[in-house]
């Protein structure tokens, strides 16, 4: 079994939503149940596979790439086919694999008009193939195609079977994605041409190569700072734009309020996450120079994301809108943590991100399931739902309680260690810059209290409101809702209190990711410092005077990536 899933896991697990997408195409549209059972059985099957990897998964060493496939495609370009899984990776794939499934779930009570399940399950199962490729790939190009896949049926699900102004939000999202991945691709193909894969500590067969293994072990240290300056520029637009990171987040109120429940729900919970994925997975492991040079912008950005995404809550009427600028606020400490460059800050921004996919999820379920009993999310409306619905008001409580940052569940975890980690960012940056981001950040919590206890006090507390007090269609959480929240909640509370399941996970591939090459073979005179920390790894850890000149060597080296004497 170990040997069939080196060699199939990967694949298998990525691809089996894909295979139940062309079977429900030859499926007659008339038959529905056949429709549900198809999807719900390739992603649990894909859920499977994905628990046998966990259980195969060597974590004494999360930090190295496991069940690696490296095979021919594209060889007129040099792409290939190569996939692997480290504990940088993991958590976000089995996050895919386990909200997928349960968004299939709830939609069995939940198909949003113009109904057709065929159609709106085959394009949730090719949107399941585009995310889990993305975590896996090795290749730029491989993880550029898979990147671009949950473009479409996002933009469908959104256009078809969104609200009221859904052809609007749907082009807008399609056109700000589409702007940010035509400049990522430019940084990749300029990376392609401007790097050296021979030079690499995981050396590739030819200079030019979209091997990520070899692109984030030194084969970039060769490129010029000011080169490596305009394609990171690249890469944090194309990836800025997914998070979405301020001033590129106007495309995701609208996106949210428009698309159906569960087109929200894979939205907040994995979709964002692919952009700071890229962040922690290419930007920053492949350009580390240029990463700290981007790094003050990056964390400013990222406390003004919090601040006007929080401002940005308690201006709404609409629940869904709120919590879909609340999603701004969040994502802005993930890009705090990143933008550290530290290993502690990095394991926080991984937390966060699987923290506000569940938390995030939970209260866009929440939401849809309002606007199915109410026909509307105008807080102005609501009222009493605890009530009328006490388990549903209940569960909006606790997910709120999650989503402010409350002690003993995931959001504590997702937002404490970021604001932390500002407090010693890594030795190349300005730490009393990095402090001010704290202090103002820090801020961004209290606002987030008070925007979400005052969405739970306008549709939970008081009586419900004379236009539904008698509705008889405003009924409690039912059995499909049941089993898609369940495991959501448990996972919040499990989380909470034991964050070390994820934080161990991640903590050796970040740590990995952080080392820069090479650097082992300079002294302290070198480098013109006194003396070099133990626990250095790579130019980062140094003073900036110092950072910059480790960063020259390596470049003047032109060995950057080959151990000392190799």
């Amino acid at each position: 079994m170990e040997a069939f899933l080196d060699d199939w896991g990967l694949t298998l697990v990525t691809f089996i939503p894909l295979a139940g997408a062309v079977l429900m195409m030859g499926t007659p549209k008339e038959n529905e149940s056949a429709h549900k059972l198809i999807a719900l059985t390739t992603t649990l099957v894909a859920a499977f596979f994905g628990f046998l990897l966990l259980l195969n998964f060597e974590f004494e060493a999360a930090g190295e790439l496991q069940y690696v496939v490296d095979k021919g495609w594209i060889d007129i370009i040099n792409s290939r086919y190569i996939i692997g899984l480290d504990g940088m990776s993991l958590p976000l794939l089995l996050l895919t694999l386990g909200v997928v499934p349960l968004c299939i779930v709830y939609s069995f009570g939940h198909f949003p008009e113009p109904h057709n399940p065929k159609t709106f399950l085959a394009l949730i199962l090719v949107l399941e193939t585009g995310m889990l490729g993305s975590f896996i790939a090795q290749d730029l190009i491989l993880f550029f195609v898979f990147f671009e896949v949950v473009l479409l049926p996002m933009f469908f699900l959104i256009g078809v079977w969104g609200g009221d102004d859904r052809r609007y939000a749907s082009l807008k999202f399609f056109l700000y994605t589409l702007f940010g991945s035509a400049l990522m691709l430019i940084s990749f193909l300029a990376l392609f041409f401007l790097a050296d894969g021979t030079v690499a500590n995981e050396a590739a067969d030819t200079a030019r190569t979209f091997d990520m293994r070899a692109l984030s072990t030194g084969a970039t240290s060769v490129i010029s700072r000011n080169a490596q300056l305009w394609v990171f520029g690249g890469m944090f637009v194309g990836f800025g734009v997914k998070v979405p990171m301020f001033p590129f987040h106007t495309w995701l109120p609208d996106a949210h309020t428009q698309a159906p429940t569960v087109g929200s729900v894979i939205l907040a919970a994995v979709l964002l996450k692919l952009g700071t994925y890229g962040f922690v997975r290419i930007a920053i492991p492949f350009l580390p120079e240029a990463a700290a040079a981007w790094a003050p912008v990056i964390g400013l950005l990222a406390v003004i994301g919090i601040i006007y995404g929080a401002l940005g809550c308690l201006a709404q009427s609409d629940m869904k809108r709120l919590i879909a600028f609340s999603s701004v606020a969040h994502m802005g400490f993930v890009m705090l943590g990143i933008s550290t460059l530290t290993d502690f800050g990095i394991n926080a921004a991984i937390f966060g991100m699987v923290a506000h996919g569940l938390i995030t999820g939970m209260l866009f379920f929440v939401a849809g399931s309002m606007k199915d009993r109410y026909h509307t999310l105008d807080m102005s409306r609501l009222g009493g739902l605890l009530v009328q619905a006490p388990k549903m008001g209940w569960i909006l409580g606790f997910s709120a309680m999650a989503s402010l940052g409350l002690p003993g569940l995931a959001g504590f975890w997702g937002e404490f260690p970021a604001i932390l980690a500002s407090y010693n960012p890594a030795s190349i940056l300005s730490a009393p810059t990095w402090r001010g981001f704290m202090v103002v950040s820090a801020l961004g919590t209290v606002l987030a209290a008070g925007y979400l206890l005052w969405m739970l006090q306008k549709t939970a507390f008081g009586t419900p409101t004379d236009e539904f007090e008698s509705d008889p269609h405003i009924h409690d959480v039912s059995r499909f809702e049941w089993i898609a929240w369940a495991p959501m909640l448990l996972l919040i509370v499990v989380f909470g209190f034991y964050p070390n399941l994820i934080f161990d996970l991640t903590d050796p591939a970040v740590d990995k990711s952080l080392i820069i090459e090479g650097f082992s073979g300079f002294s302290a005179g070198d480098l013109g410092v006194e003396t070099i920390a133990d626990d250095a790894r790579g130019c980062l850890d140094l003073p900036k005077d110092a950072a910059l000149r480790c960063f020259d060597m390596l470049r003047n080296s032109g060995i950057s990536g080959v151990a000392a004497g190799s």
